[in-house]
């Protein structure tokens, strides 16, 4: 039974963790899985501390799944407390960079059943007592995973469950990071961010429909990330306190680096002032701005307020009072965040090492452990 005093409330089963659970945990784990049939899988990733770029290391993830056929398995030279997880679970402990890889194959969904197919995570930090669940994985081509999530909208817990997998021959490869604390009930430690505007590290960029005045959707309602892709995308929020002579800085830079990277970032401006708007004004106004700085890769669109509901900006959530809110995504998933951050060589910096630091290419990774 939950218990709401606990780390993450408590949860059912959480306790299996630490049946046979090795006294000697690598960063690399290889299960059972890997060597029977089913689609070889490869989930790696990095776990983060609660403010989403610093790495944690010494975290402990147990992981257990069903096989090829959907069932919790067993073996019979299985511990008795642990044949509820099935044979298909293991353990990893992220190295000094926060990374960690686990080798298996994707599990199938329940027979008879509408749910996805899913992985379950635990997770133990060296300086907590309690252990925590996060998210299930799912992945974004499972049929079943669109239909649930609408009945069952996901938590969030350690951000974004859901896994989009690469093919790489016969191996499917899944990147997912972890950040730890977030949406996690009881958690004791604080976010040390003070201005809160937009989602969190980790979670998912949602759909959303702005107006787009200037660029390449020039006329339509494009979403930005349903449109996009697999690769890097940056949404520059602003909201009622434009500060136009920085917003021009801030264009060229994105502009120039959406040159230097082509296919592999696109960036959207939204500006979403709800003080006296008009669509015409803002639509020329932008239109106006975007022939003056010469944009040809970024999109300048605009909402009526970041709390619109019909072109889903609400979903967002952006402060409308912080002066400029930059989210970046990667396959959806949030990789980094600033807020109020000035025009400066050091601020455009930093922009370019997060897309440095994320563009994870998948080569170099590490081999599958062997007993």
């Amino acid at each position: 039974m939950a218990n709401a005093q606990k780390v993450g409330g408590g949860c059912d089963g959480c306790e299996i963790m630490y049946v046979n659970m090795p006294k000697l945990i690598n960063a690399t784990d290889t299960s059972a899985g890997w060597y029977e049939k089913g689609q070889k899988l490869l989930v790696t990733g990095t776990v983060f501390r609660l403010d989403g770029r610093t790495p944690a290391p010494n975290v402990i993830i147990y992981y257990w799944h069903t096989d090829s056929k959907g069932l919790y398995s067993t073996k019979s030279e299985m511990d008795y407390r642990a044949k509820k997880h099935g044979h298909l679970r293991g353990w990893v402990k992220t190295d000094k960079n926060g990374k960690y890889s686990i080798y298996t194959i994707r599990p199938a969904p329940y027979p008879n059943s509408d749910l996805p197919a899913h992985i379950h995570l635990s997770i133990k930090e060296p300086d907590i007592k309690d252990e925590y669940y996060v998210d299930e994985l799912n992945f974004d081509d499972d049929k079943f995973l669109i239909p649930h999530r609408k009945k069952y909208p996901f938590e969030n817990r350690g951000g974004s469950g859901i896994l989009r997998v690469l093919n790489k021959g016969n191996l499917q490869i899944a990147e997912h990071d972890i950040v730890l604390g977030l949406n996690i009930p009881n958690y004791p430690k604080k976010n040390p961010s003070t201005t809160q505007s937009g989602l969190n590290i980790g979670e998912d960029q949602p759909s959303f429909i702005p107006f787009h005045a200037y660029g390449p959707d020039k006329g339509s309602q494009a979403c930005p990330v349903c449109k996009y892709g697999r690769y890097h995308g940056i949404v520059y929020f602003v909201g009622n306190r434009p500060n136009w002579g920085e917003i021009r800085q801030w264009l060229r830079f994105l502009e120039d680096e959406s040159i230097k990277r082509q296919k592999y970032l696109k960036v959207y401006f939204v500006y979403g002032n709800d003080k006296n708007y008009n669509k015409t004004e803002r639509q020329n106004q932008l239109e106006a701005l975007g022939r003056e700085l010469k944009i040809n890769k970024t999109a300048l669109t605009f909402v009526p307020s970041f709390a619109d509901k019909a072109t889903e900006a609400n979903l967002n959530k952006i402060n409308p009072e912080a002066e400029n809110t930059f989210v970046i995504y990667k396959h959806r998933s949030i990789v980094d965040k600033h807020v109020d951050i000035e025009p400066t060589v050091e601020n455009f910096r930093l922009i370019r090492a997060a897309l440095d630091r994320t563009r994870g290419d998948y080569f170099g990774l590490p081999e599958p452990a062997h007993d």
